[in-house]
């Protein structure tokens, strides 16, 4: 036999058994007494065993079949409300996954962050650092969404992007040395790295690793006691670097790129909502 649980019916067996009577389990579940009783009447008939005996005193008793039945009963209404309580609870906010180069300015980024989640509190958004060669491959294996990537201009597609001015710089203390010149860098696969090295090469000139940090606090640091020589973006320039120039054997660069790009054909609604917001607000 195949039983299929009407839960109001378990709902009135059981607020039958806890109050003692048809008459109070009518006013729990807000129903007349002879409906409390078709009800209890008709799932005696589902199961094929009687469920309730009447007392000599007017209440109710459990068969052994009853009995049982309650034990499931209170757990299928439980359930059942907790998958109610479930539904009634906001949608978990859908989740967009973002890129971002290790050098990205901390400050920057999380003042960008925090105004995105203010703005869309319904975005879960999470975000992945690495180099713009490792953001490229999780692009295109689909693991992120989006990315923000440090690039020459005009490579490749791109959602927006910003020129990003490269200076030279070292200590304020210090003079550059001319052969071999120290670098304080980040690992391979950094634009700024590869254009620093390039540079001096062409100028005839070699050059030794003098410093490498993942991060770009450890590079400023590193330029600001003197340790080495750097090319960085303007905007990571600070008061304890001195510029460097042509009359000091380093020439200018031209601009690098800060670019949004994107991995999949099709974005989701969330992303497509990231993108603009970086779009609008990610100022040169």
């Amino acid at each position: 036999m195949s039983y299929g649980f009407d839960l109001d019916l378990l709902k009135t067996f059981a607020a039958v058994v806890d109050t003692g009577g048809f008459t109070r389990a009518a006013e729990r579940v807000h129903l007349t007494q002879s409906t409390v009783s078709q009800q209890v009447k008709k799932l005696e008939t589902n199961i094929g065993h009687a469920l309730l005996l009447r007392d000599t005193t007017g209440g109710v008793q459990t068969t052994e079949a009853g009995e049982l039945l309650l034990s499931y009963a209170r757990r299928l209404l439980s359930t059942a409300e907790e998958a109610a309580e479930a539904m009634r609870r906001p949608a978990a906010p859908r989740t967009v996954r973002l890129g971002v180069p290790e050098d990205f300015a901390g400050r920057r980024l999380i003042g960008l962050l925090s105004g995105f989640s203010a703005a869309s509190p319904h975005i879960r958004l999470d975000t992945v650092s690495g180099w713009s060669t490792e953001l490229r491959r999780l692009l295109e294996a689909g693991e992120i969404d989006l990315a923000l990537i440090k690039r020459e201009p005009g490579d490749g597609p791109a959602l927006a992007s910003w020129k990003e001015e490269l200076i030279w710089v070292e200590g304020e203390t210090r003079a550059a040395e001319s052969d071999p010149v120290p670098l304080a860098v980040f690992p391979v696969g950094c634009i700024y790295r590869e254009r620093a090295i390039r540079a001096i090469e062409r100028s005839g000139r070699r050059w030794r690793i003098a410093y490498t940090s993942q991060g770009l606090m450890g590079v400023q640091a590193a330029v600001a006691s003197g340790l080495g020589i750097s090319l960085l973006p303007s905007d990571a320039v600070l008061p304890e670097h001195r510029p460097l120039s042509a009359a000091d054997g380093f020439e200018p660069q031209p601009a690098s790129e800060l670019a949004l790009v994107k991995g999949r054909p099709r974005l989701s609604a969330e992303a497509k909502s990231l993108g603009e917001f970086l779009t609008g607000n990610l100022a040169p």
